[in-house]
């Protein structure tokens, strides 16, 4: 099994990427043979002109500058494709995902590669699979105490079915901008626990062996202890 990490807040310290680690570390719990890919994306520049144009015209593409463009997308793409889940962490900007996340999908979300055109709209090409989500809000953006519009959410659901990944749930810790390192912590903490069920039910059946069934229920369990 192999797991797809990616990071794209640009703080090293910032509390999506603890998120996200969290949760890694939770699946290898799970799964102990589970390989880790990491991919940082926060420096991650937007496709330049020749992929841009690719893009519009992906039928005209046979020109070596625009083959030379898409050797990024290319590597992004199969680490989609070889990962059997994939876990994401981001802080919110703006009412929606970083600017260095949307380069990430711009690089990802292609024509004929990883989404077709047919009849009925987009198909994906992508085979499905488990995506986490680790979200870090300064304010509130899901629930009862939402204060602003959810963006966020919904555009991810979105743009990753369109390539074919609707198994994708969401690890929110809202508030930060209010909260304490305690209180960060604390949020943290009651977000995993919820995850507890979707991983055993999601990422479980993915291992082989030792790795699922009761075995698997005492490892997260003797881990959910720990953070309390």
């Amino acid at each position: 099994m192999q797991i797809l990490h990616i990071d794209c807040s640009p703080r090293q310290d910032g509390q999506s990427r603890r998120i996200s680690a969290e949760i890694v570390a939770r699946i290898c719990t799970l799964i102990p043979e589970a390989t880790i890919v990491k991919r940082d994306i926060s420096a991650l520049s937007p496709p330049d002109a020749s992929y841009a144009a690719l893009l519009a015209r992906p039928a005209d593409a046979s020109d070596e500058g625009t083959e030379g463009s898409t050797e990024l997308s290319d590597i992004l793409i199969h680490e989609v494709e070889a990962a059997s889940v994939m876990v994401l962490g981001a802080p919110v900007h703006n009412f929606t995902v970083p600017a260095a996340l949307k380069s990430w999908l711009d690089h990802v979300v292609r024509l004929n590669r990883t989404f077709a055109l047919g009849a009925n709209g987009k198909q994906g090409l992508v085979a499905d699979r488990p995506v986490l989500i680790g979200v870090a809000a300064g304010g509130f953006i899901l629930g009862e105490e939402a204060q602003q519009p959810d963006f966020f959410t919904p555009y991810l659901r979105a743009v990753l079915g369109c390539i074919g990944l609707f198994n994708v749930h969401f690890i929110p810790v809202q508030g930060t901008a209010f909260h304490d390192s305690k209180a960060c912590q604390s949020a943290l903490d009651q977000a995993l626990l919820a995850l507890d069920p979707v991983l055993l039910t999601t990422i479980s059946p993915i291992g082989t062996g030792t790795s699922s069934g009761p075995d698997a229920r005492a490892r997260m369990a003797h881990l959910s202890r720990s953070h309390i």
